[in-house]
């Protein structure tokens, strides 16, 4: 595992492409996409390790954004056209602006941005915006644990934020949202992540920083720190290999990280009495 502090510029792909060639490996993924215009922190994982992926996009994600009222863009960010305007934020107090923010945030459900990674009848959103068709997306569950104003610029237009958030949100929306919530219009004119559950972006390396010899990596045990732990003799072990039910006197419900004598077998699942074999990573 590789904690990175992606630039703003290039993709989540592309960073995997940089540490795949400094890896010399082929199997490398990130676990959470960062658009392009987007700086921060990107977890990647590299062989086995990519297996645990899922886990940590289980984990909230905490942001600081800009949102630039005034007009709203095909994308809710800075990198799409501007289409709907309005400058009746002019004049709008801090209060006010808090009180935006308060009402989205205690919204349940977010409807994603049209040029999304979401999928429609099987196909990306973004691909049936960019034919000039409407996506038809539907509002999806989310959960926002913090959002609050850090920062207000009347002249420049601007309100500096922190978001605390369960994966699957969409900050740009939430800029979206909280211009209409004003009764104005809004997009996200930069985001950066500073922290994806424990792990913080101060802790990250930046990309430019990368080379061959001196990958900072850490173990893959790193990935699963978040889920209860169990520890199984050698007949556990043995059936979670080859991928069997097997007992232990600890029970915790959902996912646990398994090991046996310090060594991380993958993850299990507690289900009726026993525990099931998820992800294996041993041999």
């Amino acid at each position: 595992m590789l904690l990175i502090d992606k630039p703003a510029g290039p993709t989540s792909h592309d960073v995997v492409r940089t540490v795949r060639r400094s890896l010399g490996m082929k199997r490398v993924g990130h676990a959470g996409t960062l658009d392009p215009a987007a700086s921060g922190l990107l977890v990647v994982l590299a062989g086995r390790a990519t297996r645990l992926a899922r886990f940590i996009g289980m984990l909230a994600k905490r942001y600081t954004g800009t949102i630039r009222f005034g007009f709203e863009t095909v994308t809710d960010d800075a990198d799409g056209e501007p289409t709907l305007r309005d400058e009746s934020w002019r004049g709008r107090t801090p209060g006010e602006i808090e009180a935006a923010l308060a009402h989205v945030g205690a919204q349940p459900a977010q409807m994603p941005p049209a040029v999304s990674a979401k999928k429609v009848e099987g196909e990306r959103a973004y691909h049936m915006v960019r034919r000039g068709e409407e996506p038809g997306l539907r509002s999806v569950e989310v959960t926002i644990h913090e959002l609050r104003l850090s920062a207000f610029d009347p002249s420049a237009g601007e309100a500096a934020i922190v978001v605390d958030c369960s994966t699957g949100t969409y900050v740009r929306a939430i800029a979206r949202d909280v211009g209409r919530a004003l009764g104005t219009r809004a997009h996200l004119a930069a985001l950066r992540r500073t922290a994806i559950g424990a792990w913080r972006v101060e802790d990250a390396e930046p990309l430019n920083a990368i080379r061959d010899a001196t990958l900072p990596l850490r173990p893959m045990s790193e990935a699963v720190a978040h889920l209860p732990a169990i520890e199984v003799g050698e007949a556990g072990g043995r059936l979670f290999r080859h991928g069997r039910k097997f007992e232990s006197s600890e029970a915790h419900q959902g996912f646990v990280a398994v090991f046996e004598r310090g060594e991380l077998l993958g993850v299990g699942e507690f289900r009726e009495g026993l525990y099931s074999p998820v992800v294996g990573l041993a041999s």
